[in-house]
């Protein structure tokens, strides 16, 4: 029996040759690259979906914890979020056109595009990091009880979430502690809080116009509000201060939304920022005609892929961490 091997590329099921799809060996790895970071991302989102439903009566509201802009004073909900993705996704047409202009071989378009590229990249990069900044820092505080719940201060009159600042006493016994080389510090070396716990509850005691907010959400899907004779016995719960957010503790609610908002944004704008720098790197051999001289853009085509996967991985984590 005879058996006839062809090397052709005529008969080639791949139809490319040594070429799998047509596609260059670069841009089989980009694809192999995309497809398992694919799978992290995945595996992130499934987690906070599942930590989000098994805890749903204890989980933040995003619309009362995402509410900063900066420069700017005041209650806006997911105003600067969703600044951030229309800048991101912005930033995938430039990248959309930089790749066409290399196909053209117009080099001075492909500066233009790559460089509006960067922009919106580092300007993403640099408000994710304000965003960290505020969510760590905190601007309204919390007392947390024996349990791990979290206590929310609401003023009766207007409705709104109430800061420590609003009521918190500072006892003449306690001043001497807030001293910056002393500090009042709880859980460990390096969390620090404005006020005290006594401070705080005994500020609460004298302001009557001072409700609790517990975490626990009601039928209508909002925090429960108690009256002041429930407040005034829930606070005897307390245990310590929570201001802001980290590991361990989380003045909007859950720890586990803390948990997953490091990680899952962290792990994403570790993405961005890396394709900032690779697309520095191109932008640079672009103006010095490096791509001219090899006769193709095929390295612009290559670093387009990363990014408009990146873009794509922040339309899910905006949607349901963020609108969900």
């Amino acid at each position: 029996m005879n058996a006839t091997v062809s090397t052709g590329t005529e008969d080639s099921v791949w139809g490319g040759g040594n070429k799998p799809l047509g596609a260059s060996y670069g841009k089989m790895m980009m694809w192999f690259f995309i497809m398992s970071d694919a799978l992290t991302f995945s595996g992130f989102l499934v987690a906070y979906g599942f930590s989000r439903f098994k805890f749903i009566e204890l989980w933040p509201i995003a619309d009362e914890v995402f509410t900063h802009v900066p420069f700017f004073h005041g209650n806006y909900p997911m105003y600067y979020v969703a600044f951030m993705t229309f800048i991101l996704i912005m930033s995938s047409v430039t990248m959309v056109l930089a790749v066409d202009a290399g196909h053209k071989m117009k080099q001075k378009s492909v500066i233009l595009y790559m460089f509006l590229t960067i922009i919106g990249g580092a300007i993403f990069v640099g408000s994710q990091a304000w965003e960290w900044a505020t969510f760590i820092k905190g601007d309204y505080g919390a007392v947390e009880t024996n349990s791990g719940r979290i206590l929310q201060f609401v003023d009766a009159e207007t409705g709104e979430r109430a800061a420590l600042a609003d009521f918190a006493k500072t006892l003449p016994e306690e001043r001497e502690k807030h001293v910056a080389s002393k500090g009042i510090w709880f859980q460990g070396e390096g969390y620090q809080t404005s006020y005290s716990l006594n401070e705080v509850v005994e500020g609460f005691k004298a302001t009557p116009n001072i409700l609790i907010r517990t975490e626990q959400l009601n039928e209508e899907g909002e925090k429960t509000l108690l009256d002041r004779k429930e407040s005034l016995s829930k606070i005897l719960e307390a245990n310590q201060v929570v201001e802001g957010a980290n590991l361990v503790h989380n003045e909007y609610g859950h720890r586990l939304f803390a948990d997953f908002f490091f990680f899952i944004t962290g792990f994403h704008g570790f993405h961005v920022f890396s394709g900032v720098v690779i697309n520095v790197i191109i932008f640079f051999n672009v103006i010095l005609g490096t791509y001219e001289r090899r006769g193709h853009y095929e390295m612009v085509e290559k670093v387009g892929l990363y990014w408009h996967f990146v873009d794509l991985v922040w339309v899910f984590v905006f949607t349901f961490f963020y609108l969900v």
